[in-house]
């Protein structure tokens, strides 16, 4: 008796059913960690931020450390001495990393946070997803199987990039969508909004999951829906603008470009139109090169490319087939429905009767699918014209990781384009991941720890802030990019730039800059290349020497 109601329970009660659907996936990207690590004989407390390749952490982890512990870094963020016209932000906006923020606000800030924090923000989104869509056990399994061959998923989580940020509010954003076109509920839209203004605000061509609550609001209510998109759509770009324009340090080079727009102004139409389509030729060609690249040798950005153009595929196709399937249906339901028709129809149109319910979920389907695949389509078309291809190849990232859960919640029989998906993250990145700058997780090493112990010992005793009038210049270390040695061109050993005290400012500048403007430089602080020519330039200089090793050296200049 006992042993019929736990099975009745088992299949009876879907709310206690999702509850533990969403238990269990919330342990997934804990679960995937600890395998990873472990099978490199690690863990996760042995991840090192100053062991990593990637030098955007240091300044993402610098400038959360100042904003945590001072309300915002009492130095400049910047690149050859550039700064923000407010505060002290570097090029990208502090609205991209606003949970580590919190995070640190809350449980406070170290090495390891944003790594934990990354965990913490996947585990909460994928609770939050199964929850709110309810996923049958197959589309469970699919989504498992597809998440922990998407390597990428464990690479960003056990690192100190905002990447899980973006991943985590998108996959949210299309959990409340798809749970918005089971029932609506001005909840779940406002929620849509609050998610998608925030992507927009971190990096702008997330407008286009903007566009897609947009049009529930206006299905909803013609009128006011489309008044109320136009405002929130105009107030998120000028905020957008407003932010970039005074928290934004200007970057090397322009972060997107836009001649493809402006030549229509300055050169003419015609001039417009050839530069545009020049463009997207050349940059379509290096773009083809790339992912030849990517799965003949495994070139990362190539990798990604590929990754991300069949997930376009996939839903290209299964757009294509849930539409003719409606179509055909539609076309079924103007036959008589007598009984003595349904071998006609059967036989004119095969098993296209559908119930309305069965009308229902494929319409939903194809909302998601149609929106998806053209924000993809123009987020490829915004890459070719506006980024650079290496850089902006990492942007593809987010738009797989969303497509995953998108995949995996398709009802397809034989589940055949998720087969296919997942065997092409198999080889491209499991098998053709040899890349270790990409895809090498950064742990702790004797030498590397005592290295940035003995400069954090350095710079505490060395180094004091200046609290008049701050931001300024007082509180900022010259990041010298790299110098000429007597063994060649050497990049500095930046991961020692950890141990800066916090809520100092960064600038890193060109080897360039620093050699034409040694005796203008603003920053009071100076670290450079042990042995190399800007060494020599600022002995001669007089500056203060502070501290040395083999890999750096410091100096104060006044």
């Amino acid at each position: 008796m006992k042993k019929e109601r736990f099975v009745d329970w088992w299949k009876q009660d879907k709310r206690y059913m999702t509850l533990l659907k969403a238990v269990l996936m919330a342990l997934f990207p804990l679960l995937c960690c600890l395998v990873r690590t472990a099978a490199e004989g690690r863990s996760i407390g042995q991840v090192y931020l100053p062991s990593s390749e990637w030098n955007d952490e240091l300044f993402y982890f610098k400038q959360v450390e100042g904003i945590v512990n001072y309300g915002f870094p009492r130095g400049y963020f910047g690149f050859n001495e550039s700064h923000a016209l407010q505060l002290s932000f570097a090029a990208w906006s502090p609205v991209l990393v606003f949970p580590w923020i919190l995070w640190g606000l809350l449980f406070g800030w170290n090495l390891l946070s944003p790594v934990i924090c990354n965990i913490v923000l996947l585990t909460i989104t994928m609770f939050v997803f199964v929850w709110l869509v309810k996923p049958t056990w197959k589309q469970l399994g699919i989504l498992t199987v597809l998440f922990s061959l998407y390597s990428l998923f464990v690479r960003y989580m056990l690192s100190g990039m905002p990447e899980v940020i973006c991943f985590s509010l998108l996959i949210l954003f299309y959990g409340l969508a798809m749970s918005y076109l089971k029932r609506e509920s001005r909840g779940k839209l406002i929620a849509m909004f609050v998610i998608s203004v925030l992507l927009t605000l971190m990096r702008p061509y997330m407008l286009l999951f903007l566009a897609l609550a947009c049009y529930f609001w206006i299905c909803r209510n013609k009128k006011a829906g489309w008044i109320g998109s136009i405002l929130i759509v105009a107030a998120t770009g000028i905020t957008y603008a407003l932010i970039k324009h005074y928290l934004g340090a200007e970057y090397f080079t322009p972060l997107f470009y836009t001649d493809w727009i402006t030549t229509f102004f300055t050169d003419g139409i015609g001039a417009g139109f050839r530069n545009l389509f020049g463009t997207l030729y050349w940059k379509g060609l290096e773009f083809y090169r790339h992912c030849i690249e990517g799965g003949r040798n495994g070139l990362a950005s190539g990798a990604f490319f590929d990754g991300y153009l069949l997930v376009l595929l996939i839903l290209l196709v299964q757009s294509f087939l849930d539409i003719r399937t409606l179509r055909r249906a539609k076309r079924v339901e103007r036959i008589a429905m007598e009984p003595e028709d349904k071998k006609v129809r059967e036989a004119l149109f095969g098993p296209y009767t559908l119930t309305e319910d069965r009308k229902r979920k494929l319409h939903n389907q194809l909302v998601i699918e149609v929106h998806f695949a053209l924000s993809l389509i123009a987020m490829l078309f915004a890459h070719l014209l506006m980024y650079k291809m290496v850089e902006g190849s990492k942007h593809f990232l987010t738009f797989i990781a969303a497509g995953i859960f998108i995949v995996s919640m398709l009802e397809t029989r034989y589940y055949k384009k998720a087969v296919l998906l997942g065997a092409a993250f198999l080889y491209l990145y499991s098998f053709k991941a040899v890349e270790p700058y990409d895809y090498q997780i950064p742990y702790v090493t004797e030498e590397r720890q005592a290295q940035v112990e003995y400069w954090r010992e350095i710079f505490s005793e060395k180094l004091a802030m200046d609290t008049e009038q701050v931001p300024n210049y007082e509180n900022v270390v010259i990041w010298t990019f790299g110098d000429e040695t007597p063994e060649g061109h050497q990049n500095l050993k930046w991961q020692l730039l950890y141990s800066a005290p916090k809520g100092f400012g960064i600038s890193c500048c060109e080897r360039e800059y620093i050699t034409e403007h040694l005796t203008e430089l603003q920053s009071r602080y100076l670290a450079t290349v042990s042995g190399g020519a800007i060494d020599e330039m600022c002995r001669t200089a007089g500056y203060e020497e502070l501290g040395r090793d083999a890999d750096m050296v410091l100096y104060r200049r006044y």
